[in-house]
């Protein structure tokens, strides 16, 4: 008899909804549920995303703050090797170990992006862009067999994930002409 009193009365009802509805919430907060969008698409582990993104990959990803969602496009260790004449066994040794933080800082600049972009979101044939955190202009397409290409530069890797951020391994670096310029050797040239 009580209960039909209670559905009768529309403020009654009311404020039981809105109570429900409290208890809900925080529950769920307290609970910490996994947010469905920031779930991992891999099923690499962590070791494994290890070896995927070598070093240097390891480095710029530890200059990044954990808890916030950013893609990276983070280059391979032979695009470290090759473009920025970095080697993973020398570089990491005494007055060498200052240099490499700088380049490697700057290239973090160019190659991070302050949101999450999974290759799934980047239409075949469709250019998005995208400032990086250094305010580096980036456009990013996906070419026919589903690999991003992103200034030119074509992905050997997509989609690994590190915590909240997603990391795509790039066949090269991306940067701008004048770092691209301070980098280089004497006498060599495009």
């Amino acid at each position: 008899m009580g209960r039909t009193r209670v559905l009768r009365n529309p403020i009654t009802f009311v404020s039981g909804l809105v109570f429900g509805c409290f208890v809900i919430l925080t529950l769920t907060t307290m609970l910490r549920l996994p947010d469905p969008t920031t779930r991992a698409t891999t099923h690499h582990s962590n070791n494994h995303n290890k070896l995927l993104i070598g070093k240097f990959g390891e480095m710029m990803m530890e200059m990044l703050p954990e808890d916030l969602a950013f893609t990276v496009f983070l280059p391979s260790e032979k695009a470290f090797k090759l473009d920025l004449r970095l080697d993973p066994s020398d570089s990491f040794v005494g007055e060498k170990m200052n240099d490499t933080y700088a380049v490697v800082s700057r290239v973090l600049g160019f190659s991070a992006v302050p949101r999450s972009i999974v290759s799934e979101t980047v239409a075949f044939g469709k250019e998005m862009s995208y400032d990086s955190i250094s305010g580096f202009v980036l456009y990013i397409s996906k070419d026919e067999d589903g690999m991003l290409v992103v200034n030119g530069v074509r992905s050997l890797r997509v989609d690994l994930r590190r915590k909240v951020s997603v990391v795509h391994v790039m066949d090269g670096v991306l940067m701008d002409a004048e770092f691209r310029q301070s980098v280089q050797y004497d006498g060599e040239e495009d």
